[in-house]
């Protein structure tokens, strides 16, 4: 029963929360201002929009390609096909609980290519490592590029003194975490000891592959389509066609992270994106219309290729 409860509150609250940004959003525009942003989405040019998903599917063929490697280092081989469609399956699971599309690709390679989910798991642990670590490239390379517009955003939108406790919360816990991970004896904390084994083999699996730098060079080409996709559909609309690229990159830094911190980015990613064009004079209406056309378009492509990749799986693997 309690676990049935936090999922549920997994499902229910990024939910509620997007439901409650769209309807914070739009209550402070007049209804001159819909209209006019129904334009915008009447008037874009499409074609734009279908280059990104294009590209956004070559980040989908990649990230299912790079998976081979770890797993190969690791002894098990999978099928391409089978891990395009785990990984398209993966990204439609976290829009409804967020990061279950992980556990959802380990679940479908142990079930279709019996390779144990732990290790599966691990390699999958290994790969977020990694584009974590390239995020934070870009994070970096967005502060270096935009910092006065950025400072701006942060202290604008955060107070200090919050950002201030959020540090000092978070310093706390992980150091709690850590002495609990070290010192503690609960049944619980040494079972998940117990059970990295396989973990820590699939992540350390990228550190000692053979194919390490094909490995990078398609964790490089991943993060390019998603910075590709996003440049290209400002081409959609001629209100954003001319913004910088450094105002791209700084958009899709915050945007990434709200689809990171919501559920899929579900009402967060075109308040955001909105609020960051504001800053290069870009109107509310149209950063708002444009984070809509992205973010639906490119939910509409998840929907269809893990829902077509969830009903194939079965049928591809018959025995």
């Amino acid at each position: 029963m309690k676990h049935k409860i936090t999922k549920w509150i997994s499902i229910l609250l990024p939910l509620f929360l997007g439901i409650f940004l769209i309807i914070y959003q739009y209550r402070q525009f007049s209804s001159e201002q819909l209209m006019e942003m129904r334009g915008y989405f009447k008037n874009a040019d499409y074609f734009y929009i279908y280059l990104s998903l294009l590209i956004s599917i070559l980040g989908f063929v990649s990230r299912a390609y790079r998976w081979k490697f770890s797993l190969e280092h690791l002894g098990y081989t999978s099928k391409f096909s089978t891990n395009f469609m785990a990984v398209s399956t993966g990204y439609f699971m976290n829009l409804t609980i967020p990061r279950s599309g992980e556990i959802t690709r380990a679940v479908i390679v142990k079930k279709y290519e019996n390779i144990p989910f732990d290790k599966a798991f691990g390699t999958i642990v290994a790969e977020r490592i990694v584009d974590l670590i390239l995020f934070f490239l870009f994070v970096v390379t967005a502060f270096v590029l935009q910092f006065s517009v950025l400072k701006r955003f942060v202290f604008e939108k955060i107070p200090i003194e919050r950002l201030i406790i959020l540090a000092a919360i978070g310093f706390v816990s992980f150091i709690i975490f850590l002495l609990l991970w070290i010192y503690s004896k609960w049944k619980f904390i040494l079972f998940v000891k117990g059970k990295l084994a396989g973990l820590t083999e699939g992540m350390m699996s990228i550190v000692k592959m053979e194919k390490k730098w094909a490995f990078l060079f398609h964790s490089l080409f991943i993060w390019f389509t998603y910075v590709w996709m996003f440049y290209v559909a400002v081409f959609a609309l001629k209100e954003t066609s001319m913004i910088s690229l450094g105002a791209v990159i700084t958009a899709f830094v915050i945007g990434s992270l709200a689809i990171g911190f919501t559920n899929s980015g579900f009402g967060a990613f075109p308040l955001l994106i909105a609020q960051i064009f504001l800053l290069y004079n870009v109107p509310e209406t149209v950063g708002t219309a444009f984070g809509w056309l992205v973010w639906t378009s490119q939910t509409v492509l998840t929907i269809f290729l893990g829902g077509i990749s969830f009903l194939l799986l079965p049928v591809l693997n018959k025995k």
